[in-house]
């Protein structure tokens, strides 16, 4: 074993040997990998670290000669973690993720060809990101033709508690009260995920919406970035935001965003329910530059209409004890349509937020048949009762066992008195996959995303109807999902199936 001693010390000039594969081949036998740990979720890091070495990778915690293959999430944070010129040096593969997930997913390494990731300089990452942004407006403007036509255009967010009553009741009971000591820091890193949701940037969006429950759950005030460098989804970036804020009291890039005319106009655009992007951008282009001008555009749809009409009701968010009394008198017209029905109410109310931004409402049937035809009945019942004002999206799927058999409504509500708007959804899901819409109705993003990998990791595709075996897809493609779910009578079962922690609803605030 001398000479393994003396070799390591050569080749990582100092650093800690490589961690080594299990014994005996395996699928990714002979490669040693270096891991870019920016943009990767720590427990997402540590899955593929294990899936490596158990399948017969060596790790390496440096670039070092020895390495054969540099994993990354992109350019971008492949150039913050390593320089050009040492890329341009390196003899190895330079690959993304995607590559890992693929060849996992198939059962056997997939080819690396359209995985290689190029270190552009900026101005060729900026023609890249140019080109991005033109295929990410045509995509979501093809999105918002079908949420047009009724299809479900929202992201799924949450919803309420567990059929068990013990969970049930735990929900309603405890609430998420983080000690959010540095809101200097977090308001900031809110509007930054508006703008670049506006913008249709998600991944940066979803940095920031990441960083900031790690943020507000800190017992101190944020006097340094050196005191939150080591926290997970605080890397170098957000560390210079951070230490920008707490230095000044105000950050450069946000104030560039809002003086900026263009990204200013597009990012208040996109906050209008239904346009997205891509017509925000459309509408920009044509002049309009205020929502005044908005109302005098023809080219809006009905359903754009309505959220510019309400827009400033939407964004108006509704104080917890508010949706406790609405959530009543929801169970009640409920119940008096089909006894037994079970109505979970979510999102960041079952995780226990003060306030939240709409209402999204999950129900099922212990008898796994009652629920279907439910929700015409319900909508009308709470259209008599002048609850529900105006419809979004309504769609029916239970009885023609259609789109997995669930039905669904968004709309708009008043609270009883008021003719304030506020934004609610219902979700009626058949019994034997009402666990997974529990999930991903609960949220939050954080975690729903971080699942979803899990469950691609093991070779499965995980929705709100289900956790589905995922057929192969061709090299570079995400594989299909299969028709037949697994079947879990509890949320749970799924974490546990995945391997996953299990955590309670005032838990998920990641």
């Amino acid at each position: 074993m001398a000479p393994k001693k003396k070799t390591t010390t050569k080749n990582n000039q100092g650093s800690t040997p490589p961690e080594m594969p299990s014994a005996g081949g395996g699928m990714f036998s002979g490669m040693v990998v270096f891991l870019v740990p920016i943009g990767v979720p720590t427990r997402r890091l540590e899955i593929w670290r294990q899936k490596l070495q158990q399948m017969g990778a060596a790790i390496e915690d440096r670039l070092t000669k020895s390495v054969t293959h540099v994993f990354a999430m992109n350019s971008d944070s492949l150039l913050r973690q390593i320089d050009a010129d040492r890329l341009s040096r390196f003899q190895g593969r330079v690959l993304l993720y995607r590559w890992l997930e693929d060849s996992l997913t198939s059962g056997e390494k997939v080819s690396e060809d359209t995985y290689d990731i190029k270190a552009e300089s900026e101005s060729e990452a900026e023609a890249e990101k140019a080109t991005k942004r033109k295929s990410s407006d045509e995509k979501e403007e093809q999105k918002e033709q079908e949420d047009d036509q009724g299809s479900d255009g929202k992201k799924i967010k949450s919803c309420d508690t567990n059929v068990d009553s013990e969970t049930k009741a735990l929900s309603e009971t405890v609430s998420y009260n983080p000690p959010d000591l540095n809101k200097n820091i977090t308001q900031i890193f809110g509007r930054l995920i508006d703008i670049y949701r506006a913008l249709g940037d998600d991944r940066r969006s979803f940095s920031y919406y990441k960083a900031i429950p790690v943020i507000e759950k800190l017992p101190f005030k944020i006097e340094s970035a050196e005191q939150v460098k080591h926290l997970p989804s605080i890397g170098k970036s957000m560390q210079d935001h951070i230490q920008e804020i707490v230095t000044t009291g105000k950050l450069s890039k946000l104030e560039h965003f809002e003086t900026d005319e263009k990204v200013r106009t597009i990012s208040l655009f996109g906050e209008v329910w239904g346009i997205g992007p891509a017509t925000a951008l459309k509408l920009y282009e044509k002049g309009n530059r205020t929502l005044d001008d908005l109302k005098n555009e023809s080219s809006l749809t009905k359903l754009q209409k309505l959220g510019l009409k309400y827009f400033h009701d939407i964004k108006q968010r509704i104080p917890r004890h508010e949706v406790q009394e609405m959530e009543s008198l929801l169970r009640k017209a409920a119940e008096d349509i089909l006894p037994g029905v079970v109505v979970i109410c979510g999102g960041s109310f079952r995780r226990g937020k003060a306030s939240c931004g709409d209402m999204d409402i999950v129900f099922t049937h212990p008898d796994g048949k009652s629920h279907k035809g439910f929700l015409p009945k319900f909508v009308k019942r709470l259209k008599d009762m002048s609850f529900l004002r105006e419809d979004l999206v309504f769609s029916t799927h239970s009885e023609e066992g259609t789109d997995s058999g669930v039905d669904t409504y968004f709309g708009l509500c008043t609270y009883p008195g008021r003719e304030l708007r506020h934004r609610i959804d219902f979700k009626v899901y058949p019994r034997d996959i009402f666990a997974f819409g529990l999930i991903a109705w609960t949220g939050n993003d954080v975690l729903n995303r971080r699942l979803r990998l899990l469950a691609e990791s093991k070779g499965f595709r995980l929705d709100d109807t289900g956790l589905y075996p995922a057929t192969h897809g061709s090299p570079g493609k995400r594989g299909t999902k299969a028709t037949a779910s697994l079947k879990f009578n509890e949320e749970k079962e799924v974490f546990d199936f995945l391997g996953f922690p299990w955590l309670e609803p005032h838990e998920r605030n990641l």
